[in-house]
């Protein structure tokens, strides 16, 4: 676990804001982090961010092109931040990423690299979109992975279950934030 740390992605208030979490995943992200902070493990917050008028936006790419002009998810977008739950601490790392990855646009492998991790686990919103792309941009940058099935969220519930049940195993470990934290407790007595 001394080269592993904790992804928290895209938990951000405008994201979090578009999905019906009758499930509790702020309070097991809350678990996840406390686990992680408690035997010194980094966590490192992933967020979606641009320039004031979008510039790194094409107008070919449909996930983010309906931004341009919006003002959304950029540094005066209070929908931007992260969410109070899972703040960062002041020693904490915050990456920005530019499109889904958390890889694409940013420089989370030089900060993965230079803190001499290895071990990536993998949470945040949505499955199907930061969390399965961020999986396999770092599978093949050959980083171990686990991935906190129930501390990720996804707006389609049978695709979650598919990625989590039978597409991330191929890649990962799958455990739930409960699992995870035992274990974590375990390797710190």
């Amino acid at each position: 676990m001394a080269h592993s740390a904790l992804l928290v992605m895209d938990v951000q208030r405008s994201i979090v804001d578009r999905f019906d979490d009758d499930g509790g995943l702020l309070p097991r992200l809350a678990e996840a982090v406390g686990a992680a902070r408690s035997v010194g493990l980094p966590v490192i917050h992933v967020v979606v961010g641009f320039r004031p008028g979008h510039p790194e936006v094409s107008p070919r790419n449909q996930v983010f092109n309906t931004l341009a002009g919006s003002g959304r998810f950029t540094g005066g977008d209070p929908g931007a931040e992260i969410h109070p739950d899972v703040a960062p601490r002041p020693d904490e790392v915050v990456v920005t990423k530019r499109r889904v990855s958390a890889f694409a646009g940013s420089d989370l492998d030089m900060v993965l690299r230079a803190g001499g991790i290895d071990h990536l686990v993998l949470s945040g919103i949505a499955t199907s979109g930061v969390v399965l792309s961020t999986l396999r941009q770092a599978a093949d940058l050959d980083y171990r992975l686990t991935v906190l099935a129930d501390g990720c969220l996804d707006s389609d519930p049978e695709v979650h279950d598919v990625l989590t049940g039978k597409v991330f195993p191929r890649q990962a470990a799958v455990l739930s934030v409960a699992e995870w934290a035992k274990d974590l407790a375990a390797y710190r007595s």
